[in-house]
């Protein structure tokens, strides 16, 4: 699946490097940045790099493994390229393993189904 196959049904992807894997995102913003463009010709959002675990856990990874917001997709995040889909109205519908590939069928599947519930 290209990253930007779904963007025109309102798929958004957001990526958010972390640091907290074997010091995988050791650099500034912008050196992973241009990392990403380079490399792997990343053309989605790429936001400032964050904690997704630990005490200085960001407040989006807080919410989104947390139990109280969805006990089914709950827990500490595994390794970097966990993914998360929420749907329009904020709410978790599902979340992926980081050996998880965009074009697997499953992921696929869920993406299109949780476009068509939530097209306006």
């Amino acid at each position: 699946m290209r990253p930007d196959a779904y963007h025109e049904q309102g798929l958004a992807i957001l990526a958010f490097p972390a640091n907290n894997f074997r010091s995988q995102e050791p650099g500034t913003n912008a050196e992973i940045k241009e990392f990403c463009r380079t490399k792997f010709h990343v053309g989605f959002d790429l936001f400032a790099k964050i904690s997704v675990l630990g005490d200085d856990k960001c407040e989006l990874y807080k919410f989104l493994t947390s139990k109280e917001k969805s006990e089914k997709f709950a827990g500490d995040i595994e390794w970097n390229f966990a993914k998360f889909l929420v749907g329009r109205d904020g709410k978790l519908v599902a979340r992926y393993a980081p050996k998880t590939k965009p074009d697997d069928a499953e992921l696929v599947k869920t993406i299109e189904s949780a476009i068509a519930v939530n097209t306006p």
